[in-house]
């Protein structure tokens, strides 16, 4: 499906004031939930959303606020904590009362947050059934920023924003795929439109404060990820530079019986640059562990 044609078939709902961008496939109690990264959008996911769509009754896939096809306000502190109150606001829009997750990069965070709710509630309200994550800062002191990132995020990230260019942000956004699945020119074409809509450059400064973020919140996000009660599956491109190899090293480390699938050669987006694998991983996921743990109660 065309980045237009992505646009043009979304739908829309109003949280705190703003209008939220979201795809939807079918309806019912259970869901799953696509949580993108940054700096895109949900249609990272259309690669995998076929194949997703004919096997799960009910599929979200919301824009987060500052991001893609969703409003950008002028000024707005963003925030991830914010962002999961978005994604709970957009389930219980459409009566959800059990979501399973599939996240990435910046939604990686944001799955934690939901997660760590799931355990604060102790199996009342919204349930969390599964989470499926791929590349992304799960443990901070193993994410590695990239020096666009580091630029934007510094006191110049502003300026840096204001002279960014499709040229500059292709150069810099190949550089985190594989060696041998980095976009081609139509491809980082949409993605800088994605980027780029409604004056997005302006939001990556303020966006880019999920990295503090991140550390603040370590003890309980990483938490979320040690004492799940529900199962977990981490897909990771090792070839990526920012959270690839090492994020998933890190992940065997401090999770309880890890269950990790590494896609040799895959970068930090592996629903772009390996979909098929990709989907085959989320699949087998919920064949073998989420279906037998929800017969068994």
């Amino acid at each position: 499906m065309s980045l237009s044609r992505w646009r043009d078939t979304g739908e829309r709902f109003d949280f705190k004031g703003h209008s939220i961008f979201h795809h939807r496939h079918g309806a019912g109690a259970a869901a799953l939930l696509l949580i993108h990264g940054f700096p895109t959008s949900s249609w990272d996911w259309e690669p995998i959303w076929p194949g997703l769509c004919a096997e799960f009754q009910h599929v979200l896939a919301p824009d987060l606020l500052g991001f893609g096809f969703s409003e950008r306000p002028p000024g707005h502190r963003y925030s991830l904590i914010e962002q999961a109150d978005l994604c709970e606001a957009l389930l219980n829009r459409f009566g959800v009362t059990t979501v399973h997750l599939l996240a990435h990069d910046y939604g990686d965070s944001v799955a934690q947050e939901l997660l760590a709710r799931d355990l604060e509630r102790g199996g009342s309200g919204l349930r969390i059934g599964s989470a499926v994550l791929l590349n992304g800062g799960l443990f901070p002191e193993a994410h590695r920023a990239t020096g666009t990132q580091k630029l934007l995020k510094s006191p110049l990230g502003p300026l840096a924003a204001r002279l960014m260019n499709e040229r500059s942000f292709g150069r810099s956004f190949a550089k985190v795929f594989g060696p041998e699945t980095r976009p081609s020119p139509i491809e980082l074409h949409d993605f800088w439109q994605i980027v780029s809509q409604n004056d997005g450059r302006r939001a990556l400064p303020r966006l880019l404060r999920y990295i503090d973020e991140r550390r603040r919140q370590r003890e309980r996000w990483v938490g979320a990820l040690v004492h799940a009660r529900m199962p977990l599956r981490l897909i990771n491109g090792p070839a990526d530079p920012v959270s690839g190899q090492h994020m998933a090293d890190r992940y065997r480390e401090l999770v309880p019986h890890p269950d990790v699938v590494l896609l040799p050669g895959i970068g930090h987006y592996p629903q772009v640059e390996a979909p098929d694998r990709t989907l085959r991983a989320i699949l087998d996921f919920h064949r073998r562990r989420v279906a037998p743990a929800a017969a068994g109660g």
